[in-house]
């Protein structure tokens, strides 16, 4: 039986009546902290229904029937009256960029832009708003939405020459520059195009302000470092967004400010959810150094995750295919690292015992990345590395059969099938889109998906990821049958994805991912039942109430 698959042996010694019975005569010695009851519990694989559940200590010490919860109220036990709601383990995101979203909470806004004025007309907005000379950033947005032509400085220009500006695109991989920007990167048009990234300029050579992948990294550093106190009120706002969807854990693809951030927090008993901070796989050595110093974490924040990348992105076509791109014959995408330090990084974070996790987006990306983990795997001998595909959006039928034969977790978010549909086969044409979030093909190859949202890339809200994983529905309404409907799986193996494998894929699943006696109380209660509404019977839910160690952290107003 797979890791995750399991029904807890705690589970079958202690649980309410309905689950069987507690210390062999069914009644309970302890009343409990909390008890949820009157709802639909769910817990990953578990056996039976139950409608109730019941806490002590931060932990689930029993799940079962709502007439057995009884046994476990005291005088000073509070009751949550589900009231026909639903319950299940709060969700863990396995792929968020959370400090940077908690920054782009307040930072320009440009998702839902349709036209160039609006665009310009946003950016305005914010001009007015700030201090003289300081930086404007943001981004979302989506070129897509207004016919596909790219932004230029000229539209920024106009609405801010004084200010430096840099919006960068939904995928995250791509972003416009004002020419004050390019001015205090030092890109011109004697500047050459660097390893790994584009610059996209006029006939003349003239930088147009868009930049792509490696080319964005000189506007990154002329920007102003944040201070402390602004990184703090970021990871703040990020983690009120996120517990309001009901996320209790996130992976996050970071920095090693970052990480700092979430130890302040910590520290100051400030860090209201679970956190697993990762850094760039270029660290490899700081960070095995950093581990041997400071160990590993707790259950609270966590370490020990290196991120890198092999490619792009499609929407920006700086994804790597073995084959042309359909819309640009001349492109098959880039390679945004130098494959044998790529290799080598890989290498030497496995033999230090770090966990791997590498972005690949096109087929060919993931044959590569596929291979490296393969022959990394075979010189360095069985352990449980868990390496990590990060998005693993394009595959062959050959790469799903190996996520399976190797154990590779493929890390994907689910919202972007939802989005990509719209514009994918533009492209890479309908053939290659069949291996595109190839959900249901993976899980029948034995490779369980871990679910996430790429937050900033994709909103921060499992809700639509879970409707984009079950149905397959397009953002425009084009699709309503399912875009590669093929694809499609169960709200059972979405919720699944997003909780237990989740939660595997960062060695977290021992204490969470579930809601099984012995481990954390982290529970999400939803307005409506998530089967229902997949199955046309209900509203879509609304996250209710989130509770991380059996402690109320987020409540809907009137709810």
């Amino acid at each position: 039986m797979r890791p995750g698959n399991r029904v807890s042996s705690v589970l079958l010694m202690v649980c309410l009546a309905g689950c069987g019975e507690v210390d062999g005569g069914g009644g309970a010695t302890e009343a409990a902290d909390l008890v949820l009851r009157g709802g639909s519990v769910w817990s990953p694989g578990a056996p039976g229904a139950a409608t109730a559940l019941a806490v002590r200590e931060g932990r689930i010490v029993a799940r079962g029937d709502s007439a057995a919860a009884e046994s476990w109220i005291g005088p000073d036990t509070e009751v949550i009256e589900l009231a026909g709601r639903w319950a299940g383990p709060g969700f863990v995101d396995a792929h968020t960029h959370f400090v940077d979203g908690g920054f782009q909470l307040g930072a320009v806004e440009l998702r839902d832009v349709d036209t160039p004025e609006e665009f310009a007309e946003r950016i305005a907005d914010a001009v007015a708003r700030a201090p003289a000379g300081s930086w404007i950033q943001g981004g979302n947005w989506d070129e897509q939405r207004w016919g596909g032509e790219l932004p230029r400085r000229e539209w920024i220009d106009a609405v801010a020459p004084d200010h430096p500006v840099f919006v960068t695109r939904t995928d995250l991989h791509m972003g416009v520059a004002n020419t004050r920007a390019l001015e205090a990167a030092g890109i011109t048009a004697r500047t050459p195009d660097p390893a790994g990234g584009v610059i996209v300029r006029e006939a003349d050579g003239t930088p147009t302000g868009a930049l792509k992948d490696a080319a964005m990294n000189p506007i990154y550093a002329a920007i102003p470092d944040p201070d402390e106190a602004a990184y703090d009120a970021a990871l703040q706002a990020a983690a009120a967004h996120a517990l309001s969807r009901g996320v209790t854990q996130i992976h996050d693809m970071g920095q090693w400010a970052h990480l700092a951030t979430y130890r302040r927090a910590r520290a100051g008993n400030r860090l209201p959810l679970r956190v697993y901070s990762v850094v760039p796989l270029s660290d490899v050595d700081r960070l095995a150094s950093f581990v041997e110093a400071e160990g590993r974490g707790d259950e609270r924040l966590w370490w020990g995750g290196l991120k890198g990348f092999v490619d792009g992105s499609l929407g920006s076509t700086t994804a790597w295919f073995h084959d042309p791109y359909d819309d640009d014959p001349s492109s098959r995408g880039i390679l945004t690292a130098d494959t044998a330090r790529l290799r080598d990084w890989i290498g030497a974070a496995d033999r230090a015992g770090l966990q791997v996790m590498v972005h690949a987006i096109g087929d060919r990306a993931n044959d590569w990345l596929l291979d490296v983990f393969a022959s990394t795997a075979e010189a360095q001998g069985p352990r449980d590395r868990r390496f990590r595909v990060e998005h693993a959006q394009h595959l062959t039928p050959e790469a799903v059969v190996q996520f399976g034969s190797l154990g590779v977790i493929p890390s994907m978010q689910p919202y972007h099938a939802a989005d990509d549909g719209r514009w994918a086969e533009r492209r890479i044409g309908a053939e290659r889109a069949r291996g595109t979030y190839a959900f249901r093909s993976l899980i029948d190859a034995g490779a369980w998906p871990a679910f996430g949202s790429d937050w900033t890339v994709a909103p921060l809200d499992p809700v639509p990821g879970l409707d984009a994983a079950v149905t397959r529905r397009t953002l425009d309404g084009a699709h309503p049958g399912g875009w590669v409907p093929e694809q499609r799986i169960s709200m059972e193996e979405a919720l699944t994805a997003w909780t237990r494998e989740s939660a595997r894929a960062g060695f977290a699943d021992e204490r969470t991912g579930v809601l099984e006696p012995g481990f954390a109380a982290d529970i999400v209660v939803l307005s409506t039942d998530p089967f229902a509404w997949s199955a046309g019977r209900a509203d879509a839910p609304v996250v209710d109430l989130t509770l991380v160690d059996g402690r109320i952290v987020y409540r809907r107003e009137g709810s």
